[in-house]
């Protein structure tokens, strides 16, 4: 972003990255995969780089609003200073935070979903989906919190699944009676309390009982929780947990 402010240009939009996407193993790839797609759909995109700092999602839900505010007025700063119009990011957590937290505090954005993007995109003809190593093959999704329940966005992942050709099989519990992956509220970064059964284990169980052989996600956080999931069951040779991006893009080669 500092690049495109020196030579005086504005991007066609802001990519947000995310802790989990920039720091993640597992995430990273799905950032890669859908800087491939923008690419591919020829988007003039930016990030901020070093720039970018943790949007303070973590310390609200775990009750640290002094943290929070601190964490949003800084990127807030960074985002104002660049004059930044439209983001897209691939975590709904951030989403979500960017979209409906950041302008109590003086940051207003056009904010979307990844997959809300690449929809829009699709439709404009600038991406094509195509079914290739995926058509055919069963798939359920699972909704993210933030994506569904929080922010009413149902349909973009699985327009975009459909588009792949995939035959898509709904959990019992799904789009607005969707169930957490248990990562949200900040307890991705705890150990569950003692119960009966972890939240993770139960939404799992949900999914491999469609016997969908690829998991769908849309959320950094939903793809370790379903992976700990599938690995639990000793499913994962048989079981792939992909963000929508990843299965675009492989389903193309990109």
């Amino acid at each position: 972003m500092a690049e495109y402010m020196a030579q005086g240009k504005q991007p066609e939009v802001l990519f947000w990255v995310g802790c989990a996407g920039s720091f993640d193993d597992r995430a990273k790839k799905i950032t890669k995969a859908f800087v491939k797609l923008l690419h591919n759909a020829k988007v003039d995109f930016a990030v901020l780089g070093t720039e970018e700092g943790c949007t303070g999602d973590p310390a609200k839900r775990a009750g640290n609003e002094f943290l929070f505010q601190m964490q949003a007025m800084m990127n807030i700063e960074v985002l104002n200073g660049y004059e930044v119009k439209k983001i897209v990011t691939a975590c709904p957590h951030c989403f979500n935070t960017i979209k409906n937290e950041y302008p109590g505090l003086g940051g207003n954005y056009e904010v979307m979903h990844h997959t809300q993007f690449l929809k829009s995109l699709l439709d404009e003809g600038r991406l094509k989906v195509e079914g290739g190593k995926f058509k055919g093959k069963k798939i359920t999704f699972h909704d993210p919190c933030y994506l569904g329940r929080a922010n009413n966005e149902y349909e973009a992942p699985r327009d975009l699944l459909r588009k792949l050709e995939v035959e898509l099989t709904e959990m019992k519990r799904c789009k607005s009676r969707g169930l957490c992956c248990g990562a949200g509220g900040a307890q991705m970064f705890k150990e569950p309390e003692p119960g009966k059964k972890d939240v993770n284990i139960e939404r799992t169980e949900e999914a491999l009982g469609t016997n969908a052989k690829i998991i769908a996600a849309g959320c950094p956080f939903c793809n370790t929780m379903m992976t700990d999931g599938v690995k639990n069951f000793e499913k994962e040779g048989e079981v792939a947990v992909m963000d929508v991006a990843e299965m675009i893009a492989n389903a193309q080669d990109l």
